[in-house]
């Protein structure tokens, strides 16, 4: 999953970039608004966290403008401002949901796993494809009733595909969710990690779409 950090605390934002990497998120991190926005727009993000009092755009301007151009990204508000017309005020701008400084890391990513499985239309943590059984708050995958060890972006990808069976990802939009800015991806890594799904599963799990992408199709009666 990538998350768009927007946060001009620097000591806050590398701090919390790191946290969301340990976790298993990819993460990317711009500190003004007017950035944001134009991240948004042009770039696939799973969530936003949103600082709201930002240089150049404020962080309810921001969202005001991500509503109006329906664009419907969950967004977590990230804020020192306390006062109840500050948290309504963001909500009813579009926020998900709104998170006030000082916090704790635990707390902050539960939340965005709440957020991340309601906009995915998911009651539980758990997802499972036949015999696979997949938890992302945990990181922890069984098939057949076994551990499987997985790297971080083979979880990341696995947890992708897995989640929208049926869906055929282009590799772009693949790439871009495993990879934050400034990582070094080689030209075949996405490749290899779907070879490494396929050893660790089985062959016919991950299909290729030539010329666009991958899939993960959808297992009758589920």
């Amino acid at each position: 999953m990538r998350i768009l950090l927007v946060e001009d605390d620097l000591s806050l934002g590398d701090g919390l970039c790191v946290a969301l990497r340990r976790e298993g998120f990819t993460a990317d991190w711009l500190t003004d608004g007017v950035q944001a926005l134009q991240a948004v727009a042009q770039e696939q993000f799973d969530l936003v966290i949103l600082d709201l009092g930002l240089p150049r755009m404020d962080g309810i301007t921001v969202l005001t403008k991500l509503r109006e151009k329906s664009i419907d990204i969950p967004v977590l508000v990230l804020t020192a401002r306390d006062g109840i017309e500050d948290r309504v005020g963001g909500l009813d701008a579009g926020a998900d949901d709104y998170v006030v400084k000082p916090f704790d890391l635990v707390e902050i990513i539960a939340r965005i796993r709440a957020i991340v499985r309601r906009s995915k239309g998911r009651a539980i943590s758990v997802i499972n494809h036949g015999e696979i059984e997949l938890q992302p708050d945990s990181m922890q995958v069984k098939y057949k009733g076994q551990d499987v060890q997985l790297t971080r972006r083979e979880f990341a990808l696995l947890s992708e595909l897995i989640s929208r069976p049926s869906h055929v990802y282009t590799r772009d939009a693949l790439v871009q969710s495993l990879y934050g800015w400034g990582e070094e991806v080689e030209s075949n890594a996405l490749e290899v990690h779907v070879h490494h799904l396929r050893k660790k599963f089985y062959s016919e799990l991950i299909r290729t779409i030539r010329g666009v992408g991958y899939v993960i199709e959808k297992i009758a009666g589920e």
